[in-house]
């Protein structure tokens, strides 16, 4: 399960980052647009808000699946660890499901930003459980590298959403770039047995 919430994640990111280097590039032409002045054309890579809500609802109905089967496994077995798995995956599909809702209505997306806040502070002591539960496990040390990896990521959407920081290309570009190495590399290599939980 975990092979394919990673996979999936890694494409919603890495679909994502692109979309935020279209947003990026058109707030550059805006600022640098003169009066009068008819506007070029959008950028190749643009993708629209509703194209990339398609993915987002996706990757987060699937996240929010897999949390439900850990959740119910968990019940079953009475595995604690599998309740903390269907919390932290939950974290992210509803990050997603609120980025296509936001798409789909256009609004600001503060309360994402705050909610983004949440999972980057969450993330941290993740990380750090997870790295010194270990042993040695490459998975585990490349998913405790993950979690502070990913908090990097959620604050920088909380900048951008909640306060407004322009650093849009930065997060751009840090969202692809963990969409590859956090989550689609790691699923892809679980998912071929090339890594093992």
């Amino acid at each position: 399960m975990i092979g394919v919430v990673l996979l999936y994640v890694g494409a919603v990111l890495f679909v994502n980052g692109i979309w935020l280097f279209g947003l990026a590039r058109a707030q550059e032409r805006e600022q640098a647009a003169e009066p009068g002045v008819p506007e070029r054309a959008p950028a190749s890579y643009m993708i629209e808000n509703k194209d990339v809500a398609v993915m987002n609802i996706f990757t987060g109905a699937v996240n929010s699946v897999v949390a439900v089967i850990a959740l119910i496994y968990g019940v079953q077995r009475d595995d604690v660890s599998l309740y903390a798995l269907a919390g932290f995956v939950l974290l992210f599909g509803f990050t997603y499901l609120w980025v296509a809702v936001n798409q789909f209505t256009g609004v600001t997306g503060r309360g994402l930003g705050w909610f983004c806040l949440f999972v980057a502070l969450t993330a941290v002591p993740a990380g750090i459980i997870t790295l010194d539960n270990s042993d040695g496990d490459t998975f585990l040390i490349w998913l405790g590298l993950d979690w502070f990896a990913w908090a990097v990521l959620w604050f920088l959407f909380f900048l951008v959403l909640a306060v407004g920081t322009p650093i849009l290309r930065l997060t751009a570009g840090v969202t692809v770039f963990e969409a590859i190495v956090t989550s689609w590399i790691l699923g892809f290599l679980l998912l071929t047995e090339k890594i093992s939980l």
